[in-house]
């Protein structure tokens, strides 16, 4: 009964994160990207300023500031995909996928930029003084469409307990327990239930906290012991560029355990890895900028982009080089055990499984930080302030529930689903409000 429900869930999945969708993900980055004249390559350099060096602005309405606003949303971005993402992409798509997914990244920034832009624009405070913000807010109030706004409330409150937390709980207990044999899953629930809980309670003051030390640490680690692996590599790496380059646009030929792939795997595992690895489009991100303490939408904006840059070119690029620099790539392992691999090869005894792991178990741990907020403001929109406690404690909760159960595999393909689902209400309100996006910048980037 279960294996059928699986195949069936499974059969929608791969419906719903076909084709069609990927081009409109990707044709939605590319369409702003034309209409904001590319805005995303030419402020990059101001966006990272005001996301970390000025970090806050004085005075401004919001509940947290640019920088931890920032971190909130790559608490929940920053995560599995970057580690088992990436070696699942070039593993099944070849080293061309790196160039599609740094494309994805790229118009991904546009994206983002517009989702921001529209959740500070139509953001409004609760009963509490609080703000809240995101896609259902803006296609709710920006189109008018308050059953639409509902739909992606909905979608987004169900992944928040799939892929936000059970299945992210659940990767953390497996990492430790494979790497410390003699720490249990019952062990890890707890400990995790318990960080969780104490975050949580607070609210997302709290939560943007949690997320402004986090974050900088997991995403330093785990880059730096790439970094040490790329320089230990250096002369490999022209080859790996070119090799990325060329396998972007030329069938990749069977090498070792590598079955081989055409351009189109290449890039269909590159840009459906790189979109699951930023979200860029999927409408969670702009729930995080919407408590962002801003004077206008467009300086948020401009802080929120630079998430998918760090996300996908940074993070996702350090992970590609150091499986492509190292060799394994053809090995015929994938997701995170290509990774380990990987990072294993290069550094002395188990030292490059350890950074993986470690890196496994922030970046999962974060995801279930950020997914709660997401999840939070989905179900508030939906029922009102008085339910938001009862799903804090019911969220963490689960976490534990999330590290002791032995299978997710339905848990994460329905909430992959609805991950999927959410994406199509938000691209609409996107879309249909471009124009609102071009008018804000216009007015407080362009006439500055």
């Amino acid at each position: 009964m279960q294996a059928k429900l699986l195949e069936i869930l499974n059969a929608i999945s791969n419906v719903i994160w076909g084709l069609p969708t990927i081009i409109l993900l990707v044709g939605t980055g590319i369409y702003l990207t034309i209409r904001l004249r590319g805005l995303q390559f030419r402020a990059l350099g101001h966006s990272l300023y005001l996301a970390l060096v000025k970090r806050k602005e004085e005075g401004a309405e919001g509940d947290i500031s640019h920088f931890q606003a920032l971190m909130t949303a790559l608490a929940a971005t920053v995560g599995t995909g970057n580690i088992a993402g990436v070696a699942t992409a070039i593993a099944a798509g070849g080293p061309g996928a790196m160039f599609w997914m740094w494309i994805t990244g790229l118009f991904g920034m546009a994206t983002k930029y517009g989702e921001a832009v529209l959740a500070v624009r139509y953001r409004e405070t609760d009963v509490k003084g609080n703000m809240c913000g995101g896609p259902m807010y803006y296609i709710s109030k920006g189109l008018g469409l308050k059953w639409l706004g509902i739909l992606f409330a909905i979608f987004a409150s169900i992944s928040a307990f799939g892929i936000g937390n059970i299945v992210q709980s659940n990767s953390v207990a497996s990492a430790v327990t494979a790497n410390f044999p003699i720490i249990k899953s019952w062990m890890t629930g707890l400990v995790m239930f318990i960080a969780t809980t104490l975050v949580l309670l607070g609210g997302i003051k709290n939560i943007g906290k949690a997320a402004a030390v986090i974050v900088p640490f997991m995403i330093i680690f785990y880059s730096l012991g790439a970094l040490i692996i790329i320089v230990l590599n250096i002369k490999y790496i022209p080859d790996v560029f070119v090799l990325i380059i060329s396998k972007a646009f030329s069938p990749t030929a069977a090498a070792g355990g590598f079955a081989g792939a055409m351009v189109r795997d290449a890039i269909r595992y590159g840009v459906s890895r790189g979109i699951f690895s930023n979200e860029s489009g999927l409408g969670s991100a702009p729930i995080a900028a919407a408590a962002a303490q801003t004077k206008n939408p467009v300086d948020q904006a401009l802080v929120s982009m630079t998430q998918t840059f760090i996300d996908t070119i940074v993070v996702c690029s350090m992970t590609g080089f150091v499986i492509l620099c190292t060799g394994v790539w053809t090995n015929g392992q994938t997701g995170a055990e290509l990774s380990t691999t990987a990072f294993n090869a290069a550094l002395p005894g188990k030292i490059g499984g350890y950074i993986v792991a470690v890196g496994l178990i922030f970046f999962a741990y974060s995801t279930i930080l950020g997914w709660s907020y997401y999840g939070e403001k989905a179900i508030e929109y939906l029922f009102g302030y008085k339910i938001v406690m009862p799903y804090r404690v019911i969220y963490c909760i689960m976490v534990f529930v999330g590290a002791v159960i032995s299978k997710v595999e339905l848990v994460w393909t329905f909430a992959d689903i609805m991950n999927g689902l959410m994406a199509l209400p938000n691209l609409i309100g996107l879309l249909a409000l471009s124009g609102i996006i071009v008018s804000e910048t216009r007015q407080h980037y362009y006439k500055r």
